[in-house]
């Protein structure tokens, strides 16, 4: 059953990074993904953008089930922060931020919404991965990488804001580091979980 349920987790990921990961072929010429985000590829009044909203809400679902998969092995607070992560990357799919082009009509309203809820996911899933570390034995492996990934999630956004031009693909960077703690997160614990399922 667990087996099941994992393939099922690992389906929604790989379907929601190649929807992001193909989001930018959609695009207008104007677009380029070295500087224009993930978030822009899914921009207001853009044709092509349910590809990139597709993709958030696939990564959304793909994380509440997850949470769901590993709850008897994730510690309530990490269960909540990566929780929140789910329903956050949810809400960006529900919500667009403004398109790159400024001549193109936006609501202010919705930019905003999107804005507080991808600032919500960065910090739900940097304080869900540090609890997760801190409440790791000391030998295990994936502490090494946990905080790789803490401090891609901290120092990414302050070179986005230092680095406008590479913008884009640093944060396609960061989404992968996310993709991939996922992935192998749900692997590291599921010897746990089959004998307690």
């Amino acid at each position: 059953m667990f087996r099941t349920k994992r393939v099922i987790v690992v389906g929604l990921l790989l379907a929601s990074f190649l929807a992001l990961l193909l989001a930018p072929t959609q695009m207008p010429a104007s677009y380029d993904w070295l500087q224009h985000t993930t978030s822009e590829s899914g921009s207001q009044g853009i044709a092509g953008a349910w590809l990139a909203r597709l993709g958030f809400l696939l990564f959304g679902l793909a994380v509440l089930a997850e949470t769901a998969v590993l709850h008897k092995i994730w510690p309530i607070p990490v269960r909540i922060f990566l929780g929140a992560f789910g329903v956050f990357m949810t809400a960006v799919a529900a919500f667009s931020t403004r398109p790159w082009l400024p001549d193109l009509p936006f609501d202010p309203v919705e930019d905003w919404l999107h804005s507080f809820a991808a600032s919500g996911m960065g910090f739900a899933f940097a304080l869900g991965v540090g609890v997760r570390w801190w409440g790791r034995p000391w030998q295990a492996k994936m502490r090494g990488v946990d905080l790789v990934v803490v401090g891609t999630v901290v120092f990414i956004p302050l070179a986005m804001s230092l680095l406008p031009n590479w913008a884009g693909l640093l944060q396609r960077l960061m989404f992968a580091t996310a993709y991939v703690w996922y992935v192998r997160e749900l692997f590291d614990g599921r010897h746990k979980v089959e004998r307690a399922s």
